[in-house]
Formats: structure tokens, C-alpha cells, sequence
């Protein structure tokens, strides 16, 4: 289904819906699946892109949150726990099973981890994904063997859940669309509409790719812009209280060989308290993350130099090869949208809980913060509840718990084959490469990335230019940004070509393009 078909969609229902949702990152999406599966006719607008912000810039876990639990916020991470086991269930071509290892270099470290894992493992319940475990030192090395080897005792290894953020947030998109909903990106919503009583009874927006306005009623809105919550609230009251506080987290991708093995490593604390974790990605090692308190919130952050200082430095002290400025392939910085604290004493970011946070505003405006990824589906499925009191839609139970997503397969994946987290439409894409040969042209060497992706993310994944096709369609930006450079004029012109856009449009892409993938390589 085509972009185009989805505004035929919202037009032959005369622009109106039952459920309108701001915002196209996980919460959001998740809002709509919540929706459109238990039959509500649901719009979802997107400003940029489907996950352009936080969504497709996290430390690419699901998981309980293992420090939550050392701080004592066991029903977080209970509920976070049973989430990764649905989220495993639904879409188990791009959610696995991730080994994490703890290495020991003190006497007491072994007991005490191993103890409190144990604890991990057991909120799980049924919907856990292994026993946590104590090692000998050669079973740690030979699991990671670019730990460092000076002063290992051994270690411990527990299970977390590993994916693709962005690859489920398309998913989701498609997973809504199957279901009747309509999700799309690149149309920002510039005012929320009122009837004579102050009510909020839909939208007015923008399609930023024509210009085209459109008024859209609803039943009720639900805003679920992340970071940007604040600016759709203003729109309703402008004088409304602050209520998110953005939180920077960074991370730096680098060469596999860093870790040497196919498990994760955990270092349980920093020198700020937190963990940071190394995470087997596509190939390379995902390095992160920090926590820095910003004022400002934006769709592209850009990292502190001293943020990645911390990192190269904290991951150095625990690996054989330390990590380097040049060693970086790719940088990137999301922003958590943290619900701002009631008492004003808690001032530290790390210590503002991660569970997600509904309000009401006197005219209607239902407004979702904080969470995280591991938790998209129980927060749908709150808001949707909430939504369906104040628009006054008929009660239907929610089915997400257990709705396979779009793609679902459980055949075992190749985790060398792109095609892995494409699910069974990747049966589509190769008759798709045998009906046009010249789709199986390789983007790049190394990579398994085709213009036969390029074409599938024009033609069913609503991709409108370079970015969305290399940030968020195959990752190439996030894995490696010089070559994403390289390769983007040839993504260009495959885009030309499906699009029916000219040679000058595809020099305004790679302008624009080379631009933005600047950002993402540390010099």
C-alpha cells in the first residue's frame, strides 16, 4: 500500500476518525495498533518520518531494566519483563534472545550478581528468556574474547531481549495499516481544532511533501510526540506546566572485532552510576549509553564532546582493544522523553523513573511520556483505554498481548542476511529481484543492503527520500555513516526513478543528505 492510498483512505472517510494520534515513534504506533486492532477507526500524522526521533536511536535492547531493579522499582521492571516476553512472542523475526555477560574482577562480584539476576530471572515468570548463570574465566572469554583478560575472575551471564528499533516501528506502521488504521509520515499537525464548548474535536495539518492542508475531526486526540509533547499541549493551553524533561543518551557503533564474540557485555557501573552496555548489532558493537539532562529538545541532537569521552573511556577499561575516536564508524544521540518529577529536589536523570505518565487536559487532549521501547504496548494499551472513555467509543478489549505484527514468521534467521527482519515479506522482495534482476545490485561491499530495499522502501514502506531509506529502512547510517555517504548518490537514483523525480531532485538529496550524515561521523 502505497502513501497515496492511505490519504484515499483518510479521504473516504471524510477525514474523520474515531482515534487521531500525534506522533509516529513507538508510543504512537503502538497507540494506533492498539486501536485499529480492536476495530476503531484510527489516523496516526507523523511531522517527519516514522521513528525519525528517539525510536530508532536507542541502545537497541528489550529489556526489564536490571538497574531499575537494583533501585528498587520492582513493578517496572516486572511489567517491563513480561512486555519483552510479548513483544519476543509477536515478532520474533526481529526480537532474539541476547546473552549479557558481567565480567568479575573482585571476589564478591560473582555471588552478588549472580544473586541478583536470580532475582531478574524470576519476576520473569514463565516469559523468561534463559537462567542467569555464574562462568569460569575461559567460558566469559571464549563468549567475549576482547574482554580484558588482566584480573578476570569470571563472570556472569543473564538473557535480555535484542532488535531492531526503527525495522519494529515500520513493522508497526504496517501492522496498523493491515488492521484498517491509517499511519502517515511526513504530515504535521499545526493546530488542534475545538467546538463551541472547547472541546478538542480534531486536527488541522499539513502535508509537507505538497502542501496540501486538511482538517481532521475526531472523537478524541491523542498526543504522543515524545520530547515534543510540551509544544502539541501548547497548542491546547499556553500557559501549561512543563512535563517532559529530555534526557540525552549517546551511542557509538564500532568493528565487531571489539568484542569478538556473538554475546553482550554489561558493565554493571560507571563512574556516573549507570551501566553501559557493548551490544552485538548487524554485525558491529553498539557502545552506550550516557544520561545528560538537556533544556532543549530536537530532532537531530548531536553528541557532547564529553559524552563520548565517557564512553571510549568507561568501554576501555574493560576491553583488550580500547576503542578510539577513528575506530567510531557511526554516532548517534536520541532523547528520552522523561515525565518532569512533581517534587523538585530530583534533579539527577538517572534517578527519574522510566514509567510512562497520561494526562488530561480540561478540553480533552490526551497527552502520553516516558516509558521506553520494551514497554510500547502496555502504554497503547492504557491510553487507548483512557481514549475510549473521553470520546465516548463503544468498549472493545484490547488484543495486542497477543497480535502478531506485521511480517511474523518464526523461521530462524540468518544474522548476516539483511533480509532477516523483513519477517515472511522477504519472500516478496527476492520474486521482486527475479521479476528485475538489476534490484540485487549490492549498495555497498560488506553489506548484504540491495537496491532491491531501496525499491521495497519506496514501494510498501512509504520511504520519500535518502534519510529514510539509510537511517531508518537498512541502518546504513547508523552503521556506518561514511559508507552510507558513499552510496548515497546511488540511493538517489534508484529513489528518482520510483518516484518520478528529476536530476535536480536527486542533487538536492545528496546535498541534503551529506549534510546530515556529517553529524553521525566523529572527526
Amino acid at each position: 500500500m502505497k502513501r497515496s492510498d492511505l490519504l484515499e483512505r483518510m479521504l473516504n472517510w471524510k477525514c474523520e476518525c474515531d482515534i487521531l494520534v500525534i506522533g509516529g515513534g513507538a508510543t504512537g504506533l503502538g497507540a494506533a495498533v492498539d486501536a485499529a486492532s480492536r476495530g476503531y477507526r484510527v489516523i496516526l500524522l507523523e511531522q517527519h518520518d516514522f521513528a525519525k526521533g528517539t525510536s530508532c536511536r536507542s541502545t537497541k535492547l528489550v529489556h526489564g531494566g536490571v538497574r531499575y531493579l537494583a533501585q528498587g522499582d520492582v513493578s517496572m521492571v516486572v511489567e517491563a519483563l513480561h512486555e519483552r516476553g510479548r513483544m519476543k512472542l509477536n515478532a520474533p523475526h526481529l526480537v532474539k534472545d541476547m546473552r549479557f555477560i558481567i565480567g568479575n574482577y573482585r571476589w564478591w562480584e560473582k555471588p552478588f550478581y549472580a544473586i541478583g539476576l536470580t532475582c531478574y530471572d524470576l519476576l520473569a515468570g514463565r516469559k523468561t528468556l534463559g537462567r542467569s548463570l555464574p562462568m569460569l574465566k575461559r567460558s566469559v572469554l571464549k563468549e567475549i574474547p576482547s574482554l580484558k583478560h588482566e584480573g578476570l575472575r569470571g563472570g556472569v551471564v543473564y538473557h535480555d531481549g535484542q532488535f531492531d528499533d526503527s525495522r519494529m516501528a515500520i513493522t508497526l506502521a504496517l501492522t496498523a495499516i493491515d488492521k484498517g488504521g491509517v499511519c502517515l509520515n511526513y504530515i504535521k499537525v499545526d493546530c488542534l481544532l475545538k467546538d463551541a464548548t472547547g472541546r478538542i474535536n480534531g486536527v488541522h495539518a499539513v502535508d509537507t511533501l505538497d502542501g496540501k492542508e486538511y482538517q481532521i475531526k475526531s472523537k478524541v486526540v491523542v498526543n504522543a510526540t515524545g520530547v515534543f509533547v510540551d509544544d502539541v499541549m501548547k497548542m491546547d493551553e499556553c500557559d501549561i506546566r512543563r512535563k517532559v524533561r529530555p534526557s540525552q543518551g549517546v551511542h557509538l557503533v564500532v568493528d565487531h572485532k571489539f568484542l569478538g564474540g556473538r554475546s553482550a557485555l554489561m558493565i554493571p557501573k560507571t563512574k556516573d552510576g549507570r551501566v553501559l552496555f557493548g551490544v552485538p548489532w548487524h554485525g558491529k558493537v553498539v557502545l552506550g549509553t550516557t544520561d545528560t539532562p538537556l533544556n532543549e529538545a530536537s530532532l537531530e541532537p548531536r553528541a557532547l564532546e564529553e559524552e563520548v569521552d565517557f564512553i571510549l573511556d568507561q568501554a576501555g577499561q574493560y576491553l583488550d582493544r580500547k576503542p578510539t575516536r577513528a575506530d567510531v564508524l557511526s554516532i548517534f544521540a536520541g532523547l528520552r522523553p522523561l515525565a518532569v518529577p512533581t517534587h523538585a529536589d530530583s534533579k539527577k536523570t538517572k534517578e527519574i523513573s522510566r514509567n510512562h505518565k497520561i494526562y488530561r487536559s480540561k478540553s480533552g487532549l490526551l497527552t502520553i511520556t516516558g516509558g521506553k521501547w520494551t514497554t510500547y504496548r502496555a502504554m497503547a494499551e492504557d491510553v487507548i483505554n483512557q481514549a475510549i472513555a473521553i470520546g465516548g467509543l463503544s468498549p472493545a478489549e484490547c488484543v495486542t498481548k497477543n497480535l502478531r505484527v506485521h511480517g511474523y514468521t518464526k523461521e530462524a534467521f540468518d544474522e548476516n542476511d539483511w533480509n532477516y527482519v523483513y519477517g515472511s515479506d522477504a519472500d516478496k522482495i527476492q520474486k521482486m529481484i527475479e521479476k528485475e534482476p538489476s534490484f540485487a545490485e549490492k549498495l555497498y561491499e560488506g553489506y548484504t543492503f540491495t537496491a532491491a530495499h531501496v525499491v521495497w522502501a519506496v514501494r510498501e514502506e512509504f520511504a520519500q527520500n535518502i534519510e529514510d531509506v539509510l537511517a531508518r529502512r537498512v541502518r546504513m547510517l547508523f552503521l556506518d555513516a561514511r559508507a552510507a555517504l558513499k552510496i548515497a548518490p546511488k540511493v538517489a537514483s534508484v529513489l528518482a526513478t520510483e518516484l518520478g523525480k528529476d536530476e535536480a531532485w536527486e542533487q538536492e538529496q545528496i546535498a541534503d543528505f551529506n549534510r546530515l550524515a556529517r553529524g553521525y561521523i566523529l572527526n
